[in-house]
């Protein structure tokens, strides 16, 4: 089989306990070259994997010519300026969200990579996870009707840390929502088939001494009419989480359990109620039962770089374009000024 070759951008952090691993399962990737700030670091990547070649710079990485695309794990300062100088010498980018600083910027990027002929995706692999693939057929099927409802919350437990860039808004663009958040906003609208059109949003920082928040609650209307809220915390901790992703429609609902985060897993609660009658004074729930919708658990980063190097390999369309990242980081600067504001936002 014909393997994409990858040079990784980043090789600590969530590459080194998620995407790499993933890509290593991948049978259609071959990682070749690692990249990190300093030498002793790259070399530590490049042995722990056993790949070809280590680079302590962007720029060495960028010139191998046995790499054929790149994943871009860097803080979210740097990707605008990486992305484009792949796209200079001809790789294709996977990049982790968000894209860039703006959603300005991230547009300028997207448009730069088609300039130069290179394909772009974002690193949105929560919608390769099994329960939210089933959650998206069943709604597209009409199983719970029409969508009137949606929910979802991703959390973790992430204190004062001097040096951390995630807390920096300068280095990070925002805090929690723009970190966890930005999933849950785009699995609202890539499991409901349904763009966000006006955000109304609370931003907090309760606990932690940061200047990004901690604490964030996004609510959105939906073109099809359905309310969902979002809720993304730094300040819950890690054994009292529940990472939940729910729709409820006018037929039924959806309630998953522990179905998003970086392994794929948890429960899905699914009841299908067809054409309802009148009303029931009684509204008894106590005996109605959900069924259990069948599904194959996998490592959703290795679909995330199958399904990336098939759609270079074989010239398809991208499963998670980058334009689509930078949608919902626009949903994200919605919600932002709909809290400085304190207004509802109309995209």
């Amino acid at each position: 089989m014909a393997k994409l070759r990858w040079g990784v951008i980043g090789a600590g952090g969530i590459a080194e306990r998620r995407t790499i691993p993933g890509m290593m399962n991948a049978n259609n990737a071959e990682l070749v070259a690692v990249m990190e700030i300093n030498m002793e670091l790259a070399e530590k990547c490049r042995a722990k994997w056993d790949c070809k070649k280590a680079y302590d710079n962007v720029e060495d990485l960028l010139a191998d010519p046995e790499v054929d695309a790149v994943y871009i794990a860097s803080p979210v300062w740097l990707h605008a300026q990486q992305a484009m100088a792949a796209a200079d010498a001809g790789k294709h980018i996977l990049i982790e969200k968000p894209l860039a600083m703006t959603s300005e910027e991230g547009e300028k990027v997207v448009a730069y990579c088609k300039e130069k002929g290179v394909k772009i995706a974002a690193g949105l692999m929560m919608r390769f996870g099994a329960y939210v693939q089933a959650m998206k057929k069943a709604i597209a099927e009409g199983k719970i009707g029409k969508v009137v409802s949606g929910y979802s919350q991703f959390t973790c437990w992430y204190p004062d840390m001097p040096g951390a860039w995630r807390q920096s808004k300068k280095m990070g663009g925002g805090g929690a929502m723009m970190d966890m958040g930005v999933h849950c906003i785009d699995l609202m609208q890539y499991i409901s088939g349904s763009k966000v059109k006006e955000v109304a949003a609370f931003q907090d920082t309760l606990s932690f001494n940061y200047e990004v928040e901690d604490s964030s609650m996004v609510m959105m209307r939906m073109e099809n009419g359905a309310q969902c809220v979002v809720q993304s915390n730094f300040n819950i901790p890690d054994e009292a989480a529940k990472w939940r992703v729910e729709f409820f429609g006018d037929q039924g609902r959806l309630v998953g359990e522990n179905v998003i985060g970086q392994i794929d897993g948890g429960t899905l609660d699914a009841l299908f109620c067809g054409e309802v009658g009148g009303y029931d004074a009684q509204q008894n729930t106590k005996d109605v039962k959900g069924e259990a919708i069948e599904v194959t658990f996998g490592d959703m980063y290795t679909r995330e770089i199958e399904s990336f190097g098939n759609s270079i390999l074989n010239h398809l369309p991208l499963e998670v374009p980058a334009e689509e990242a930078v949608q919902v980081q626009k949903v994200m600067e919605a919600a932002y000024r709909a809290n400085e504001q304190k207004t509802v936002v109309v995209l």
